[in-house]
This record gives C-alpha cells, structure tokens and sequence, in this order.
C-alpha cells in the first residue's frame, strides 16, 4: 500500500502541470486586457501601462506560467488582482461550502441510486422497474441549473416551503442538493441495476440461493457486494462532475461557493484567483480518484493494487 500510495502521489504532479498550464494558457486566450479592467474604461494608456507592469503582466507568457508554478509549489497562490487579497484566503473562505455541497449531494445520489438500482434489478423487466429507469432517464436529461429554477419557482416561491437562496441552514441546504445530486443519482441507480444483473446470475450466487440463503442475504451481502465495484468508480467520477456542477447550482441559488469565486474571478479576467481555484479542485479531485483505488481493496480483497 505504501508503494502504491507513493507512485500515485508521483503519477499526481504532471496532472497538476497540465492542468495548470492548459487553465494559464485559456485565461490569457480570452479577449480582455486585466489591466485595462482594473484602471477602468477612461484610464490614459499610461495608467494602464503601470498597472499593466504592476502585476507581471508584461513578462513573456513562460516567466509568467514559471512564476505561477514556482510561487504554487511553496503554496502561495498569488493575489487577486481585483482584491488584492491572498488567493489562499479567498479560497479558503470558500472551499468547504462547495465541497460540502458536492458531499451532501454525493451522498443524496448514492442513497437514492443504490435503492432505485437494487429494486430494478431484483424486478427486472416490471412494471416498477421501468418506472425507475424511465424517471431516471428524465433525471439524467435534466439541466441542474433549470430543476434549480423550477425548485425556486414552486417549492420556494409558490408554496413558500424553503428558502429561495443562501447556504447553512438544513432548509438552505436541501433545495441545492437536490438540484446537484438528481443527475448523480440517475446515473448509479442506472450502473448499480446494470451490474447486479450480471453478478446476480454468477454461479456463486445460485449456489447460495441453492444452499437456502435468504434472499436478502443473497442480494445484499453477496451480490451488491461484487456489483459496488463499478458503482464505487461512477461515484468517484460523479463528485467531480459535481465540483463543477456546483458552479451553475451556487449561482441559482446564490451560494457563495468556490464555483461562483471561479464564476466571477473570470469575468473580471482575475487570472490568480481562476488558477489557483481550479488548481485546488483538480487536486481534490485526484484526491478523491484515490480514494475509490482504495475502496476497491476494502469492497474485494482479491483485488490488487500495483
């Protein structure tokens, strides 16, 4: 585990290096002069021209990715060059809301698919089991932004149940996650049903079935067991689908989150504060890749990791 802990950690920093340099190469290909933004629409030339050498913006593309890279390994992410404030603390105040956000919705998806998946595949070919896969279907088709308004509009607006917008209580809370999490769970309730049909039908599991094993028994201890493993995968994925997803459903619902950070950092051309944002989600999101290797060891010992 220690060796495979350590070539990870080593397969991690060209990952980060091509993310942060396809994020730097993006952010200076979109149309905006920064320095001219900061000075202002009626600044002289001049005025741009200092502001434009205040912040670096002058060296060649190359020292200016070097800078970033370098000043990014010793953690220091740079200024915001609208704030002025350390790109860390910025960050920092809004990191775990959007993490809490994905994890909440993470698990609202698991819950919701891993019962909607079981039941499908234990009645294969019923009239519920279509029901299920027909709705999660409808789930999967949805854009979170627009089942975010349409939860505004009669959830919160009509019937005057939860709140409109915000983040921190439980009612704050439910609106956004179930916004995010509806597609995550349509997706593992579809791979949760297609994976126990074809363990379910394995000759361990009529062998237990012939033994006597309650069904129950067969289904969850046996069965899902083996059938978690490519379930565990789409989960993993599907949080990092919802780290960026999380940037539409905090705007909707005005959730001062890392995405809408990212959101507004953009439209100012606040190259810092993009870069370092996405830096941090990426590395969040490798972490978490991580994580789902360990989990298949934990779900199946059989199962090596090299």
């Amino acid at each position: 585990m220690f060796v495979y802990t350590i070539r990870r950690i080593i397969q991690t920093i060209p990952v980060m290096i091509g993310v942060s340099l396809v994020v730097f190469l993006m952010m200076h290909l979109i149309p905006g002069d920064p320095a001219q933004i900061i000075a202002g629409e009626a600044a002289q030339e001049e005025q741009v021209e200092q502001t434009r050498e205040r912040l670096g913006l002058n060296e060649p593309l190359p020292v200016q990715y070097a800078t970033f890279v370098g000043n990014a390994v010793q953690g220091d992410l740079g200024n915001s060059i609208r704030s002025g404030r350390s790109v860390t603390s910025l960050i920092g105040d809004r990191f775990w809301i959007t993490v809490e956000l994905a994890f909440y919705s993470t698990l609202l998806s698991i819950f919701i698919g891993l019962i909607a998946g079981i039941i499908s595949a234990t009645r294969r070919n019923s009239f519920l089991d279509m029901s299920l896969m027909i709705i999660a279907l409808f789930g999967l088709s949805m854009p979170n932004f627009w089942l975010g308004l349409i939860l505004i509009q009669y959830l919160a607006l009509n019937i005057g149940w939860l709140p409109v917008s915000g983040w921190g209580t439980p009612q704050q809370i439910l609106l956004p996650v179930i916004t995010l999490g509806t597609a995550g769970a349509a997706i593992i309730a579809r791979m949760t049903r297609s994976s126990m049909l074809e363990v379910i039908h394995q000759d361990y599991i009529r062998t237990a079935r012939a033994k006597g094993v309650k069904e129950r028994y067969v289904v969850y201890k046996h069965a899902l067991r083996n059938a978690l493993i490519p379930v565990v995968t789409v989960v993993g994925l599907q949080f990092g689908v919802l780290l960026g997803g999380a940037v539409l459903t905090e705007t909707v619902f005005a959730i001062n989150g890392l995405g809408r950070l990212v959101v507004e950092a953009i439209n100012q051309r606040d190259f810092p504060v993009v870069q370092g944002s996405v830096l941090v989600l990426s590395l969040l999101f490798v972490l978490v890749n991580f994580l789902v290797d360990i989990s298949y060891r934990i779900l199946n010992k059989r199962i090596e990791l090299d």
